[in-house]
């Protein structure tokens, strides 16, 4: 007799879905997906049948998809078959075989939900394939995140049968005469988790012969503590994550006195992708000077004058833009600097968006850049040089911000101004000026 009662229980205590839902069952053909074909029908859910023929066991693959369109004839329900080249998929990604299968399900998988208006996708998972999870992910190094094993509901994707161990499962199959195939890649040692589930495991069990019972408990608790450091996580960036702009600025004497330091870090900074080595040069940088920039693909932090800056990674933030004697406009990192030429010697003043140059003194193409360590320049109204990263300190600008300023420099290297802040004394409008250059920028 099939375990329909507590099936639906379980389904409703995890609100993996509803009675007016339409599910994609993805069936192999195999013991697990088999029983939760026919609980789904026993409880008259409304279904349809995914299988994904994979081509990697030659005659037993084209068995097993015909045993799964049988499956799906007989209870009269929707079929949906995709075959895949899944060797050549994992040798053009470089991944594993193994791998390559999970995407390609996958993806087909949201595919069909989509195009053919399911709710859900329902996955055979058990309890057992909870704990091979569990041990796979510790031996591979993991966070509280993988320890809480393979979760009942995930998105858009269910797992009806984890409240079944295999044993269970076929008890269950075999005394209901329920036909299913077998997968003969299911006994090779070759893949880690059949090592895990044929080798690990049963020693596992002589040790503990309730492990099932142990790990579901153990997932449970898991699963609790996993919701505390969420919602604590969540409290933390309401408390230390300040608005300012497009960045979020971090108070660094409150980041210092974060106990323990380095797991609250890393979760309050995970979802930038900082991982956990960027973690330690941060931690090891608190009690030093400020400057230090810290990176991901998507995110700079930087260690600066009492607090933390996070800032969303900027394209293309380090290229040149090159201009041409006849160009009047040109883009460059969020800015639109125009060119105008004017035959008298007009003086721009009270706008730090706008210079007047002497247009004798340039040498095409002029160069719009970002700074660069050891950039110097003769400040108007002074007849010596000074460093850049200096007069940036002196006019108080962020750490992180001068690289975001555009720099206008001559042909011959030579700086004529520093966007928004002042020009080069040798490049400014005097009595000799015949011609003069106006350059503005304004924000796009």
């Amino acid at each position: 007799m099939l375990p329909v009662k507590r099936f639906t229980d379980f389904i409703e205590q995890n609100n993996l879905f509803g009675n007016n839902s339409k599910i994609l069952a993805a069936v192999s053909g195999g013991m697990d997906s088999v029983l939760m074909v026919h609980l789904l029908k026993s409880a008259g859910f409304n279904f349809g049948i995914a299988h994904c023929n994979f081509q990697l066991r030659g005659e037993e693959s084209l068995s097993d998809q015909e045993f799964c369109n049988n499956l799906a004839d007989q209870l009269r329900l929707p079929f949906h078959v995709a075959l895949f080249d899944t060797s050549k998929h994992a040798a053009g990604k470089k991944i594993s075989t193994q791998m390559a299968a999970r995407e390609l399900r996958y993806q087909w998988f949201e595919q069909v939900r989509q195009q053919s208006g399911y709710t859900v996708i329902a996955l055979a998972h058990h309890q057992n394939d909870a704990i091979e999870t569990i041990l796979l992910n510790l031996t591979r190094g993991t966070g509280i995140a993988g320890l809480h094993g393979i979760l009942p509901k995930n998105g858009l994707l269910v797992r009806p049968l984890l409240f079944l161990n295999r044993e269970e499962i076929h008890a269950i199959v075999e005394k209901s005469g329920l036909a299913y195939v077998e997968d003969s890649s299911n006994s090779s040692v070759k893949y880690a988790r059949n090592k895990i589930r044929q080798e690990v495991i049963p020693k596992l069990k002589e040790l503990n012969p309730a492990l099932e019972h142990t790990f579901k408990n153990n997932l449970e608790h898991f699963r609790q503590l996993e919701l505390f450091l969420e919602q604590y996580i969540a409290g933390l960036k309401k408390e230390l994550f300040i608005p300012e702009g497009d960045e979020i600025h971090l108070p660094l004497e409150a980041i210092k006195k974060l106990v323990p330091k380095r797991l609250l870090l890393f979760k309050l900074l995970q979802e930038y992708g900082f991982n956990e080595t960027i973690i330690d040069d941060l931690i090891s940088a608190l009690d030093k000077h400020s400057g230090r920039v810290f990176e991901t693909p998507g995110a700079r932090l930087i260690l600066d004058r009492g607090k933390l800056i996070l800032t969303k990674q900027k394209l293309n933030r380090h290229h040149e833009t090159l201009i041409g004697v006849n160009e009047h406009e040109v883009n460059y990192a969020g800015y639109k600097l125009s060119v105008l030429h004017d035959d008298s010697p007009l003086i721009v003043k009270n706008n730090p968006l706008a210079v007047s140059i002497d247009s004798d003194l340039l040498i095409y193409p002029l160069t719009l850049r970002p700074w660069r360590q050891g950039d110097h320049f003769y400040p108007l109204g002074m007849r010596t040089s000074k460093k850049l990263s200096d007069f940036f300190i002196d006019q108080k600008v962020p750490l992180h911000e001068k690289e975001e300023i555009p720099l206008l420099v001559n042909g011959n290297g030579d700086m004529i101004w520093i966007g928004g802040f002042r020009p080069d004394e040798r490049y400014k409008v005097n009595d000799n000026t015949k011609k003069v250059t106006i350059f503005e920028l304004n924000k796009i």
